[in-house]
Protein backbone atom coordinates (compact mmCIF):
# COMPACT_ATOMS: atom_id res chain seq x y z
CA UNK A 1 0.00 0.00 0.00
CA UNK A 2 1.22 3.64 -0.76
CA UNK A 3 0.01 6.61 0.91
CA UNK A 4 0.32 10.33 -0.12
CA UNK A 5 -0.41 13.52 1.49
CA UNK A 6 -1.56 17.25 0.98
CA UNK A 7 -2.44 19.62 3.78
CA UNK A 8 -4.65 22.63 1.84
CA UNK A 9 -5.31 25.87 3.71
CA UNK A 10 -8.30 27.83 1.99
CA UNK A 11 -6.24 31.03 1.93
CA UNK A 12 -3.90 29.11 0.07
CA UNK A 13 -5.50 27.44 -3.02
CA UNK A 14 -3.04 24.63 -4.65
CA UNK A 15 -4.48 22.18 -7.32
CA UNK A 16 -0.65 21.47 -8.10
CA UNK A 17 -0.40 20.03 -4.56
CA UNK A 18 -3.25 17.81 -5.18
CA UNK A 19 -2.32 16.83 -8.79
CA UNK A 20 1.05 14.96 -7.34
CA UNK A 21 -1.39 12.90 -5.41
CA UNK A 22 -3.13 11.81 -8.69
CA UNK A 23 0.53 10.71 -9.52
CA UNK A 24 0.40 7.83 -6.99
CA UNK A 25 -3.18 6.69 -9.08
CA UNK A 26 -5.43 6.14 -5.57
CA UNK A 27 -8.24 3.48 -5.50
CA UNK A 28 -8.98 5.94 -2.43
CA UNK A 29 -8.87 9.22 -1.61
CA UNK A 30 -9.67 10.77 2.21
CA UNK A 31 -10.72 14.15 2.57
CA UNK A 32 -11.23 15.82 6.03
CA UNK A 33 -11.91 19.98 6.86
CA UNK A 34 -13.33 22.37 7.59
CA UNK A 35 -17.25 23.04 6.06
CA UNK A 36 -16.09 25.63 3.63
CA UNK A 37 -12.91 23.84 2.65
CA UNK A 38 -14.76 20.77 2.41
CA UNK A 39 -17.53 22.23 0.46
CA UNK A 40 -14.95 24.24 -1.80
CA UNK A 41 -12.78 21.48 -3.09
CA UNK A 42 -15.16 18.80 -3.07
CA UNK A 43 -15.69 19.75 -7.08
CA UNK A 44 -12.10 19.58 -7.43
CA UNK A 45 -11.35 16.44 -6.09
CA UNK A 46 -14.41 14.85 -7.95
CA UNK A 47 -12.72 16.16 -11.53
CA UNK A 48 -9.15 15.01 -10.35
CA UNK A 49 -9.43 11.61 -9.38
CA UNK A 50 -12.30 9.91 -11.45
CA UNK A 51 -10.85 7.13 -10.83
CA UNK A 52 -10.33 6.48 -7.25
CA UNK A 53 -13.22 6.72 -4.54
CA UNK A 54 -13.20 10.25 -2.73
CA UNK A 55 -15.08 10.01 1.05
CA UNK A 56 -14.48 12.40 4.34
CA UNK A 57 -15.91 14.81 6.10
CA UNK A 58 -16.55 18.53 7.52
CA UNK A 59 -14.56 18.50 10.87
CA UNK A 60 -14.12 20.37 14.57
CA UNK A 61 -10.53 20.04 13.54
CA UNK A 62 -8.28 18.20 10.89
CA UNK A 63 -5.28 15.56 11.79
CA UNK A 64 -2.68 15.14 9.38
CA UNK A 65 1.64 14.70 10.09
CA UNK A 66 1.81 17.99 10.92
CA UNK A 67 -0.49 17.47 13.89
CA UNK A 68 -3.43 19.51 14.21
CA UNK A 69 -5.14 22.21 12.07
CA UNK A 70 -8.24 24.06 11.88
CA UNK A 71 -10.21 25.99 8.82
CA UNK A 72 -7.81 23.84 6.15
CA UNK A 73 -8.39 21.05 4.28
CA UNK A 74 -6.27 16.82 5.11
CA UNK A 75 -6.47 15.09 1.35
CA UNK A 76 -4.73 11.55 1.73
CA UNK A 77 -4.53 9.39 -0.97
CA UNK A 78 -3.74 5.53 -0.93
CA UNK A 79 -3.07 2.89 -3.75
CA UNK A 80 -3.38 -0.55 -3.03
CA UNK A 81 -0.96 -2.96 -4.48
CA UNK A 82 -3.45 -6.39 -4.14
CA UNK A 83 -6.85 -5.36 -2.36
CA UNK A 84 -9.95 -3.32 -3.58
CA UNK A 85 -12.06 -0.68 -1.95
CA UNK A 86 -15.97 -0.21 -3.06
CA UNK A 87 -17.81 2.82 -2.00
CA UNK A 88 -21.94 2.66 -1.01
CA UNK A 89 -23.69 5.98 0.38
CA UNK A 90 -26.96 6.81 1.29
CA UNK A 91 -29.36 9.49 1.80
CA UNK A 92 -30.43 10.55 6.10
CA UNK A 93 -33.85 11.25 5.75
CA UNK A 94 -33.55 12.22 9.51
CA UNK A 95 -32.65 10.85 13.05
CA UNK A 96 -35.22 8.03 13.04
CA UNK A 97 -34.06 6.75 9.69
CA UNK A 98 -30.80 6.35 11.61
CA UNK A 99 -31.11 2.53 11.21
CA UNK A 100 -32.61 2.31 8.01
CA UNK A 101 -30.03 4.12 6.89
CA UNK A 102 -26.90 2.00 7.81
CA UNK A 103 -29.01 -1.08 6.93
CA UNK A 104 -28.73 0.41 2.78
CA UNK A 105 -24.97 1.18 3.42
CA UNK A 106 -24.48 -2.31 4.33
CA UNK A 107 -26.76 -3.97 1.90
CA UNK A 108 -24.37 -2.38 -0.68
CA UNK A 109 -21.53 -3.70 0.32
CA UNK A 110 -21.23 -7.01 -1.31
CA UNK A 111 -20.16 -9.81 1.19
CA UNK A 112 -17.69 -12.14 -0.09
CA UNK A 113 -13.99 -11.03 0.24
CA UNK A 114 -15.13 -7.86 2.52
CA UNK A 115 -12.11 -7.60 5.40
CA UNK A 116 -13.24 -4.17 6.97
CA UNK A 117 -15.36 -1.30 6.47
CA UNK A 118 -14.99 2.73 7.15
CA UNK A 119 -18.26 4.93 7.24
CA UNK A 120 -18.41 8.64 7.81
CA UNK A 121 -21.69 10.08 8.65
CA UNK A 122 -23.45 13.89 9.04
CA UNK A 123 -22.36 15.08 13.11
CA UNK A 124 -26.29 16.04 13.91
CA UNK A 125 -29.55 14.94 13.57
CA UNK A 126 -28.30 11.29 13.89
CA UNK A 127 -28.33 8.38 16.25
CA UNK A 128 -25.08 7.18 15.40
CA UNK A 129 -25.73 3.79 17.36
CA UNK A 130 -28.86 2.89 15.47
CA UNK A 131 -27.22 3.46 12.35
CA UNK A 132 -24.33 0.86 13.48
CA UNK A 133 -26.66 -1.52 14.34
CA UNK A 134 -28.24 -1.55 11.24
CA UNK A 135 -25.24 -2.09 9.41
CA UNK A 136 -23.90 -5.07 11.47
CA UNK A 137 -27.72 -6.71 11.56
CA UNK A 138 -26.43 -6.85 7.76
CA UNK A 139 -22.84 -8.19 7.89
CA UNK A 140 -22.56 -9.39 11.46
CA UNK A 141 -19.90 -8.80 13.90
CA UNK A 142 -17.38 -10.63 12.19
CA UNK A 143 -16.70 -7.73 9.90
CA UNK A 144 -15.32 -4.62 11.78
CA UNK A 145 -16.69 -0.88 11.76
CA UNK A 146 -14.74 2.27 11.91
CA UNK A 147 -14.92 5.65 11.31
CA UNK A 148 -16.63 8.91 12.53
CA UNK A 149 -19.55 11.25 12.85
CA UNK A 150 -18.32 14.73 11.14
CA UNK A 151 -18.22 18.10 12.70
CA UNK A 152 -18.69 21.77 11.75
CA UNK A 153 -16.37 23.21 13.96
CA UNK A 154 -18.40 23.00 17.05
CA UNK A 155 -21.22 24.94 16.10
CA UNK A 156 -23.72 21.55 15.94
CA UNK A 157 -25.60 22.98 13.45
CA UNK A 158 -24.91 21.38 9.44
CA UNK A 159 -22.27 18.94 8.75
CA UNK A 160 -21.15 17.36 5.60
CA UNK A 161 -20.19 14.43 4.47
CA UNK A 162 -17.68 13.94 0.98
CA UNK A 163 -18.58 10.97 -1.42
CA UNK A 164 -18.10 10.71 -5.26
CA UNK A 165 -21.41 12.37 -5.51
CA UNK A 166 -19.25 15.74 -4.29
CA UNK A 167 -20.21 17.13 -0.12
CA UNK A 168 -23.52 17.00 1.18
CA UNK A 169 -25.30 17.52 4.86
CA UNK A 170 -27.84 14.44 4.18
CA UNK A 171 -25.81 11.52 2.87
CA UNK A 172 -23.96 9.03 4.26
CA UNK A 173 -20.83 6.83 2.97
CA UNK A 174 -18.94 3.76 3.87
CA UNK A 175 -16.28 2.36 2.25
CA UNK A 176 -15.80 -1.23 2.08
CA UNK A 177 -11.91 -2.91 1.80
CA UNK A 178 -11.86 -6.38 0.03
CA UNK A 179 -9.16 -8.61 -0.53
CA UNK A 180 -7.22 -11.19 1.88
CA UNK A 181 -4.31 -8.84 1.85
CA UNK A 182 -5.85 -6.47 3.88
CA UNK A 183 -4.67 -5.21 7.36
CA UNK A 184 -7.01 -3.84 9.53
CA UNK A 185 -6.43 -3.31 12.99
CA UNK A 186 -8.38 -0.48 15.84
CA UNK A 187 -7.71 1.11 19.22
CA UNK A 188 -10.08 3.48 21.42
CA UNK A 189 -9.50 4.68 24.88
CA UNK A 190 -10.78 7.57 27.02
CA UNK A 191 -8.61 9.18 29.77
CA UNK A 192 -11.56 10.41 31.26
CA UNK A 193 -12.40 9.89 35.07
CA UNK A 194 -15.81 9.25 36.56
CA UNK A 195 -17.53 11.14 39.59
CA UNK A 196 -20.49 11.83 41.43
CA UNK A 197 -23.20 9.33 42.63
CA UNK A 198 -24.37 6.76 39.50
CA UNK A 199 -28.02 8.12 38.34
CA UNK A 200 -30.20 5.62 37.55
CA UNK A 201 -32.14 5.68 34.22
CA UNK A 202 -35.74 6.14 34.46
CA UNK A 203 -36.87 7.14 31.32
CA UNK A 204 -35.64 7.38 27.73
CA UNK A 205 -36.19 6.40 24.42
CA UNK A 206 -33.16 5.48 22.05
CA UNK A 207 -30.69 8.36 22.63
CA UNK A 208 -33.08 10.78 23.63
CA UNK A 209 -32.52 11.21 27.63
CA UNK A 210 -35.60 12.47 30.11
CA UNK A 211 -34.89 11.59 33.76
CA UNK A 212 -32.62 10.18 35.45
CA UNK A 213 -34.06 8.81 38.91
CA UNK A 214 -37.48 10.35 37.82
CA UNK A 215 -36.08 13.86 37.85
CA UNK A 216 -35.84 15.71 34.84
CA UNK A 217 -32.47 15.14 33.35
CA UNK A 218 -31.67 18.62 32.21
CA UNK A 219 -32.02 19.44 35.79
CA UNK A 220 -30.25 16.94 37.28
CA UNK A 221 -27.27 17.80 34.80
CA UNK A 222 -27.78 21.26 35.51
CA UNK A 223 -27.43 21.04 39.27
CA UNK A 224 -24.21 19.24 38.44
CA UNK A 225 -22.64 21.78 35.63
CA UNK A 226 -23.35 24.75 38.06
CA UNK A 227 -21.87 28.03 36.26
CA UNK A 228 -20.62 25.79 33.21
CA UNK A 229 -24.50 25.11 32.36
CA UNK A 230 -25.01 28.69 31.13
CA UNK A 231 -23.30 27.63 28.12
CA UNK A 232 -25.06 24.41 27.24
CA UNK A 233 -25.09 22.67 25.08
CA UNK A 234 -21.61 23.15 24.20
CA UNK A 235 -20.20 23.30 27.60
CA UNK A 236 -21.13 19.61 27.60
CA UNK A 237 -18.54 18.48 25.68
CA UNK A 238 -16.45 18.92 28.88
CA UNK A 239 -18.48 16.78 31.18
CA UNK A 240 -19.89 13.58 28.99
CA UNK A 241 -21.49 10.70 30.96
CA UNK A 242 -20.09 6.92 31.65
CA UNK A 243 -22.73 4.15 30.74
CA UNK A 244 -23.08 1.61 33.71
CA UNK A 245 -24.91 -1.56 33.44
CA UNK A 246 -27.54 -2.82 35.61
CA UNK A 247 -24.97 -3.93 38.45
CA UNK A 248 -23.16 -0.24 37.89
CA UNK A 249 -20.55 -2.15 35.89
CA UNK A 250 -18.96 0.23 33.69
CA UNK A 251 -20.00 -0.95 29.67
CA UNK A 252 -16.67 1.29 28.24
CA UNK A 253 -19.17 3.37 26.20
CA UNK A 254 -19.08 6.80 26.75
CA UNK A 255 -22.42 9.61 25.67
CA UNK A 256 -21.43 13.47 25.12
CA UNK A 257 -24.34 15.88 24.82
CA UNK A 258 -25.71 16.98 21.94
CA UNK A 259 -28.71 19.21 22.03
CA UNK A 260 -31.03 20.27 25.21
CA UNK A 261 -34.75 20.86 25.46
CA UNK A 262 -35.77 23.35 27.85
CA UNK A 263 -39.78 22.61 27.39
CA UNK A 264 -39.43 18.82 28.18
CA UNK A 265 -36.35 19.24 30.22
CA UNK A 266 -34.65 16.06 28.32
CA UNK A 267 -31.14 15.73 26.65
CA UNK A 268 -30.08 14.59 23.60
CA UNK A 269 -27.07 12.12 23.58
CA UNK A 270 -25.39 11.10 20.30
CA UNK A 271 -25.95 7.37 20.96
CA UNK A 272 -28.30 5.19 22.29
CA UNK A 273 -28.68 4.64 26.18
CA UNK A 274 -28.88 2.02 28.36
CA UNK A 275 -32.55 1.89 29.17
CA UNK A 276 -31.79 -0.35 32.29
CA UNK A 277 -28.64 1.14 33.27
CA UNK A 278 -27.12 3.85 35.46
CA UNK A 279 -25.21 7.11 34.00
CA UNK A 280 -22.80 9.08 36.04
CA UNK A 281 -20.76 12.22 35.29
CA UNK A 282 -16.96 12.46 33.87
CA UNK A 283 -14.43 15.01 33.55
CA UNK A 284 -10.45 14.85 32.24
CA UNK A 285 -7.19 16.37 32.21
CA UNK A 286 -4.61 16.91 29.36
CA UNK A 287 -2.37 14.45 30.54
CA UNK A 288 -5.07 12.00 31.28
CA UNK A 289 -6.23 12.29 27.58
CA UNK A 290 -2.96 12.26 25.78
CA UNK A 291 -2.25 9.41 27.85
CA UNK A 292 -5.60 7.83 26.64
CA UNK A 293 -4.56 8.55 23.06
CA UNK A 294 -1.59 6.75 23.66
CA UNK A 295 -3.11 3.03 24.92
CA UNK A 296 -5.52 3.37 22.01
CA UNK A 297 -2.30 3.59 19.49
CA UNK A 298 -0.65 1.01 21.17
CA UNK A 299 -4.23 -1.21 21.08
CA UNK A 300 -4.06 -0.76 17.25
CA UNK A 301 -0.21 -1.68 16.77
CA UNK A 302 -0.66 -4.78 18.93
CA UNK A 303 -3.72 -5.80 17.04
CA UNK A 304 -1.97 -5.24 13.98
CA UNK A 305 1.43 -6.38 14.53
CA UNK A 306 4.99 -5.07 13.06
CA UNK A 307 4.55 -1.79 11.86
CA UNK A 308 5.10 -0.95 8.28
CA UNK A 309 4.15 1.77 5.52
CA UNK A 310 0.48 2.30 6.71
CA UNK A 311 -2.07 4.79 7.57
CA UNK A 312 -3.39 5.45 10.83
CA UNK A 313 -6.70 6.82 10.74
CA UNK A 314 -7.21 8.93 13.78
CA UNK A 315 -10.84 9.91 15.09
CA UNK A 316 -10.65 12.02 17.85
CA UNK A 317 -13.89 14.06 20.05
CA UNK A 318 -13.91 17.23 19.62
CA UNK A 319 -14.62 17.92 23.54
CA UNK A 320 -11.02 16.38 23.65
CA UNK A 321 -10.19 19.29 21.91
CA UNK A 322 -11.81 21.64 24.02
CA UNK A 323 -10.23 20.22 27.25
CA UNK A 324 -6.77 20.32 25.96
CA UNK A 325 -7.13 23.83 24.51
CA UNK A 326 -3.12 24.68 23.17
CA UNK A 327 -1.90 21.39 24.01
CA UNK A 328 -4.11 19.41 21.85
CA UNK A 329 -1.14 18.12 19.58
CA UNK A 330 0.42 16.64 22.45
CA UNK A 331 -2.11 13.59 21.69
CA UNK A 332 -1.27 13.39 17.84
CA UNK A 333 2.09 13.57 19.08
CA UNK A 334 2.06 10.26 20.89
CA UNK A 335 0.04 8.19 18.60
CA UNK A 336 2.67 9.24 15.89
CA UNK A 337 5.75 8.18 18.26
CA UNK A 338 3.66 4.38 18.76
CA UNK A 339 3.68 3.95 14.54
CA UNK A 340 6.64 5.60 13.88
CA UNK A 341 7.51 7.83 11.18
CA UNK A 342 6.78 4.66 8.30
CA UNK A 343 2.91 5.54 8.88
CA UNK A 344 0.63 8.42 7.72
CA UNK A 345 -1.76 10.19 10.28
CA UNK A 346 -5.13 11.05 8.94
CA UNK A 347 -7.95 12.09 10.87
CA UNK A 348 -10.46 14.81 12.49
CA UNK A 349 -11.93 16.03 15.68
CA UNK A 350 -15.45 14.33 15.61
CA UNK A 351 -18.87 14.13 16.87
CA UNK A 352 -18.86 10.32 17.32
CA UNK A 353 -16.06 7.95 16.83
CA UNK A 354 -16.86 4.56 15.57
CA UNK A 355 -15.12 1.18 16.46
CA UNK A 356 -15.08 -1.91 18.35
CA UNK A 357 -14.54 -2.05 21.88
CA UNK A 358 -11.79 -4.62 21.03
CA UNK A 359 -10.44 -7.53 18.50
CA UNK A 360 -13.81 -9.46 19.36
CA UNK A 361 -16.55 -6.90 20.55
CA UNK A 362 -19.17 -5.55 18.24
CA UNK A 363 -19.04 -2.22 17.14
CA UNK A 364 -20.14 0.96 19.03
CA UNK A 365 -20.42 4.19 19.06
CA UNK A 366 -17.87 6.46 21.02
CA UNK A 367 -17.87 9.57 22.36
CA UNK A 368 -14.87 11.81 23.87
CA UNK A 369 -12.23 8.66 22.57
CA UNK A 370 -9.34 9.14 20.81
CA UNK A 371 -10.00 5.67 18.08
CA UNK A 372 -7.04 4.66 15.71
CA UNK A 373 -7.81 2.74 12.55
CA UNK A 374 -4.23 1.35 11.51
CA UNK A 375 -4.61 0.20 7.32
CA UNK A 376 -1.88 -1.43 5.33
CA UNK A 377 -1.82 -4.71 3.62
CA UNK A 378 0.57 -7.84 3.87
CA UNK A 379 1.89 -9.13 0.49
Amino acid sequence: MHTAQVILKNSKPDVAALVTLASIAPQLVLAFGSVGALRDWAPTLGQLFRDAHVAGCSTAGEISNDGVDVDGLVVTALRFDASHVVQVSTELQGMDDSQAAGRRLAEGLVRQGLQAILVFGQGVQINGSAVLSGMTGVVGAGVPITGGLAGDGGAFVQTWVLDDLGASSTRLVCIGLYGEHVRFSHGSFGGWSPFGPARKVTRCDHNILYELDGESALAVYKRYLGEHAQGLPASGLLFPFAMLGQDHHELGLIRTILGVNEADGSLTLAGDIDADGYLKLMHASTDALVAGAETAAELAQTMHGAAGQGLALLVSCVGRKLVMGGRVDEEVEAVADVFGSGTTLAGFYSYGEISPLSAAADCKLHNQTMTITYLSEAL
